[in-house]
């Protein structure tokens, strides 16, 4: 089973993001909750051409990945997970939810630390903010990122089936929840107790720096709401906040080839 989920890994984690990206951009077309403000062709070229150079180097520099990681760690009895009697679906779930909350600790830390900031605010100079915002980011980020994975499943024991689970759902909930979508307000106070949603997530986008340092989780919004790093609404209003970072307003020093080198140039910032 394990030989399985690791040939078809990549076609999995493809279908369900190529899925969600085209579902998500229909969404948009149909009922979008803000105006674009910059050319969304360029933008998605920049974005989208990014996800295929982190996927590259990923592949390239770590060919196993987090899954390969599981597999071993399960052959070798490593970690927390493996060395607990727990029914098979409870280790799953539990693994799931470990690496969440592993990641939302990293979110927090990129904009903590300021070389990691530097690296992470590529993701945050989009000037708009649709379904591709959730894909943007620098190969050096998404490469620290995946280590930080691995360590985390060998520390945790987390098993095969609950890494593919958890990487499907961080690809998918990131194009979700940074969708330019208009949802209901009952809809989207239902839907936040249990998933990060778009209403949610936008704040974190916000140009005011309080507001961009909050909302930190991906896939569950639990985490910020225990550490208190939750954000309802932001202070402006959806409809009136600024989207990216005060330092980076000109859409023509962000293109494709100058977010390469965003992270090297300039003061870091807040």
């Amino acid at each position: 089973m394990n030989n399985s989920i690791l040939a078809y890994e990549w076609a999995i984690r493809f279908v369900f993001f190529f899925g969600i990206l085209v579902l998500m951009a229909i969404w948009e077309v149909l009922a979008p909750r803000r105006s674009l403000t910059t050319s969304k062709s360029i933008r998605w070229y920049s974005n989208l051409g990014l996800v295929f150079i982190d996927t590259l180097a990923v592949r390239l520099l770590i060919p196993a990945q987090a899954v390969g990681m599981a597999m071993l760690v399960e052959n070798r009895g490593w970690g927390i997970l493996t060395n607990l009697a727990l029914p098979y679906w409870v280790e799953v779930a539990v693994g799931v939810l470990g690496l969440d909350f592993v990641i939302y600790l990293q979110h927090a830390m990129f904009h903590t630390i300021p070389a990691l900031w530097r690296l992470h605010r590529v993701h945050h100079t989009d000037l708009d903010f649709d379904v591709t915002t959730g894909v943007r980011f620098h190969p050096i980020e998404i490469l620290l990122s995946m280590g930080i994975k691995i360590a985390a499943v060998v520390v945790l024991g987390a098993s095969p089936v609950s890494v593919v689970i958890f990487e499907v759902l961080l690809n998918a909930t990131s194009m979700f929840n940074n969708g330019n979508v208009l949802l209901p307000g009952r809809i989207d106070q239902l839907l936040r107790l249990i998933v990060v949603t778009p209403e949610m997530h936008r704040v974190h986008h916000s140009v005011v720096i309080q507001e961009h340092n909050s909302n930190f989780g991906f896939n569950l919004p639990w985490w910020d709401r225990l550490l208190g790093t939750y954000c309802a609404q932001p202070a402006a209003g959806h409809e009136g906040m600024t989207i990216g970072l005060s330092l980076f307003r000109d859409p023509k020093s962000l293109t494709l080839p100058r977010l390469f080198v965003l992270p090297f140039i300039g003061k870091p910032g807040k």
